[in-house]
């Protein structure tokens, strides 16, 4: 399976200049004359283990493709690119592979969400009917659903279910998610308000949606358009794209795989995810998305800074990791010591504190993580969802995860 291995260190800054538009090879390979520095090339203390650890979980978990990259003071310090994007066409994993990065896409919805707030379109603690005017057609036993903020969308506490569409979605004709809004007021009468808004945690979708719709009400934008506008462009990252893939870029979208039991299927290729985009519509090259880790850590630089800043204000972001509720572990997040922030996680391992958001969908499973104090960051995704076998011989894919993230704390970040 992991006969095609491209794994390999590099050192660039993140420029803001037009990324090139292919790379040529599998190991890593930004152009100097896209970002203006010269390449160098210096593996971190530590990454040698790691890759080791992580080659070793992929095997045992049975994972047909995979990539790891980490950011340090905005530059792409190390990545590896592990097995294949289509195991039919046997067809590697390079660093042009597109990975969808399902639940990840929630933390640019609160970006959004935040850009909105600082222009003075909304209040975090708005009530959502105010926007949502829809949701009165909710049950709320627990009094007027106007308790309901902006801010309990965002740190998952305000009371809606988990899953975004509870009935159906089983047949092969159906579609992937509901694919309009008029589907989710549809199930309005249908929806409860489990628990007094901001009393306890409870990972849920819809709400992520209806911070979506707010967005494309004070926006006058789509979902899509509107990040795309405010967040892709001004980062830089131009072959990111939601749901479908643009015609040119499907050679480049990985494939995703489920395996169990039963053995290894294929997941559907280049779904929709439909009127649910802003939980989890994003696909993204890591190039892409090591522009985002950058724009996440910050820069020290003065220039990159002004650019970051036209996202969003350093202050607004890290408002976004200031913990809101304690949040449950196997629920978006992972570890009992964690934390519910504005469409982030904090997460506590071995004395460290990470940021963290983590994705799960159709096959792909994903972890976004950063390290504040010494401006480290790093992302990895599979495009197999394994489960555990019963033996404890084959881990699963979310353990895979874990494994990396144990062995990037004790090995890079000590």
């Amino acid at each position: 399976m992991f006969g095609v291995v491209a794994a390999v260190t590099s050192v660039v800054v993140l420029g803001f200049a037009a990324p090139a538009s292919r790379h040529s090879r599998g190991d890593f390979r930004l152009k100097a004359e896209a970002t203006g520095q010269a390449e160098a090339t210096s593996e971190p203390a530590g990454w040698a283990d790691v890759v080791q650890g992580y080659r070793a979980a992929l095997g045992r978990a049975g994972i047909v493709g995979s990539s790891l990259m980490i950011v340090r003071d905005g530059r792409i310090v190390a990545r590896a690119n592990e097995g294949l994007q289509d195991r039919e066409a046997g067809a590697p994993v390079t660093d042009d592979t597109i990975y969808h990065w399902a639940s990840i896409t929630k933390t640019f919805t609160g970006i959004a969400i935040m850009q909105l707030r600082d222009r003075g379109l909304l209040s975090l603690d708005d009530p959502v009917v105010k926007f949502v005017p829809e949701l009165r057609l909710a049950h709320d036993p627990f009094g007027d659903i106007a308790q309901v903020k902006i801010r309990h969308l965002m740190s998952h506490s305000a009371g809606f279910r988990a899953s975004t569409w509870p009935w159906g979605g089983d047949k092969p004709w159906h579609p992937f998610e509901p694919t309009s809004w008029e589907q989710i007021v549809a199930m309005m009468p249908y929806t409860d308000v489990q628990f007094a808004p901001g009393s306890k945690y409870s990972y849920s979708n819809p709400g992520v949606i209806f911070l979506g719709r707010i967005i494309q009400l004070l926006s006058g934008d789509d979902y899509e358009v509107y990040v795309t506008k405010n967040i892709l462009m001004p980062l830089g990252m131009q072959r990111t794209f939601f749901d479908r893939a643009p015609y040119f870029l499907r050679p480049f979208r990985s494939h995703s795989y489920v395996r169990d039991e039963a053995g290894l299927r294929e997941a559907p290729f280049d779904f929709d995810t439909g009127i649910t985009v802003s939980n989890g519509g994003l696909n993204a090259p890591f190039g892409d998305m090591a522009r985002y880790l950058a724009f996440l850590s910050g820069s020290g630089d003065s220039a990159v800074a002004a650019t970051y800043n036209t996202v969003l204000k350093r202050t607004s972001l890290e408002e976004m990791w200031t913990p809101q509720i304690r949040a449950s572990e196997g629920e978006g997040v992972n570890g009992t010591d964690s934390q519910a922030a504005l469409s982030f996680f904090l997460e506590q391992w071995i004395n460290v504190q990470l940021i963290g958001h983590s994705g799960d969908q159709n096959g792909f499973i994903s972890h976004l993580y950063l390290h504040r104090p010494s401006r480290t960051a790093w992302v990895i995704s599979l495009n197999t969802d394994t489960t555990a076998s019963k033996d404890g011989s084959r881990p699963s894919s979310r353990q895979v995860d874990m494994i990396v993230r144990d062995l990037i704390v004790s090995k890079m970040l000590h």
